[in-house]
């Protein structure tokens, strides 16, 4: 399993970096075969409005898979335990449902998706440009999942939002968790309004 760990706004010293590793190690040690890569953010808020100031972030790339955890305390290290400890609930979690069951087949991407042809001029005659907003651009495989299967990843992912490509329509949908309890789903609609 690959380990990568990088601080913002901290050195990562070699105590720091072995801290981190020992306990990623003991979090992940009964999930070696299906985690293959972990990713650690440390950092630090410079600003003494924010309680919270050490954060650890972890993200385990599982069989195509994301799983994430981010924790906060005024303690880096205390942090560090807290995420290594919710990310090894995430994992456990992770293979009970997917392992678990005897029977799980699970269909490979190159079936699903429709063989087009990708047209050669994508943007006609427009110019291409971002808005001034953006700030980042990220990019990801999306392969088609069912709602239940996207609310699964939203857990993982310990994000407020996902976006997928809904199995039954074929088109972009997100579900997210909604203020009040529970989730809702977006979807767009197809046709005139």
């Amino acid at each position: 399993m690959k380990l990568l760990i990088q601080g913002n706004n901290i050195a990562v010293t070699e105590s720091i970096h072995d801290y981190v590793e020992s306990k990623l190690e003991k979090a992940t040690k009964h999930f070696q075969t299906f985690a293959t890569k972990v990713d650690v953010h440390l950092s630090v808020a410079n600003n003494a409005r924010i309680t919270d100031k050490h954060k650890a972030e972890v993200t385990v790339y599982a069989n195509g898979t994301v799983i994430r955890a981010q924790e906060g305390s005024e303690n880096l290290y205390a942090s560090i335990d807290l995420v290594s400890d919710k990310i090894a609930r995430q994992l456990r979690k992770y293979k009970e449902k997917n392992f678990g069951k005897k029977t799980h087949v699970q269909e490979k991407t190159s079936e699903v998706l429709p063989e087009d042809p990708v047209p050669d001029n994508l943007i006609g005659d427009r110019a291409p440009e971002l808005p001034s907003e953006v700030v980042r651009m990220k990019y990801f495989a999306m392969p088609p999942m069912t709602i239940d299967e996207a609310l699964e990843q939203l857990q993982l992912v310990d994000h407020d939002f996902y976006m997928f490509l809904n199995k039954d329509t074929n088109a972009i949908n997100v579900i997210y968790i909604r203020n009040h309890g529970g989730y809702g789903v977006i979807q767009p609609r197809l046709g005139k309004e």
